[in-house]
């Protein structure tokens, strides 16, 4: 059982914060593509591109709720609950959800209104929008490497 928890667990992981990391990543210089200049109209085609790349993150986010949950039965299946480097992984995983949640989405909802309301986009939101957004990738790349490493397990890792 604990092999098939492991395994849906690292499935959901790929599947469901993959997508999000790319798509979160490539959704602020899309902006900057799709914005209007001083005068001009906003291009279909871009916009159809950043509200494609924002609703991959809400989707995918939604469906990313599933790599904790099957982390958790996996960790009470394997006995390591109580292990610092899952305790760390816990916590940096509710960080990045808390990234995702207050700081990425919002910024892209408030980003995809100016864009399909044919409004100004300030280039300093699309930059703060890419740091919040290299802020949740590296904390999921931080607990992909403590899932991996595991220090101080005597799991066998």
């Amino acid at each position: 059982m604990t092999k098939l928890l492991l395994s849906l667990h690292v499935l959901a992981a790929i599947i469901a914060v993959g997508p999000v990391t790319v798509a979160a990543s490539m959704f602020p210089p899309a902006v900057r593509r799709a914005a209007p200049a001083e005068g001009d109209a906003t291009a279909p085609k871009a916009v159809t591109t950043v509200a494609l790349l924002h609703r991959i993150c809400r989707v995918y986010a939604r469906i990313g709720i599933l790599v904790p949950l099957l982390g958790l039965a996996t960790a009470l299946a394997m006995g390591v609950l109580g292990d610092g480097w899952l305790i760390a992984s816990i916590t940096l995983t509710a960080v990045a959800a808390g990234v995702l949640l207050a700081f990425v989405l919002p910024r892209q909802d408030e980003l995809v209104e100016q864009l399909t309301g044919h409004l100004p986009v300030d280039r300093r939101s699309t930059v703060r929008l890419a740091m919040f957004t290299g802020v949740f990738n590296l904390l999921w790349a931080t607990v992909t490497v403590l899932m991996i490493v595991r220090p101080g397990s005597t799991t066998g890792a």
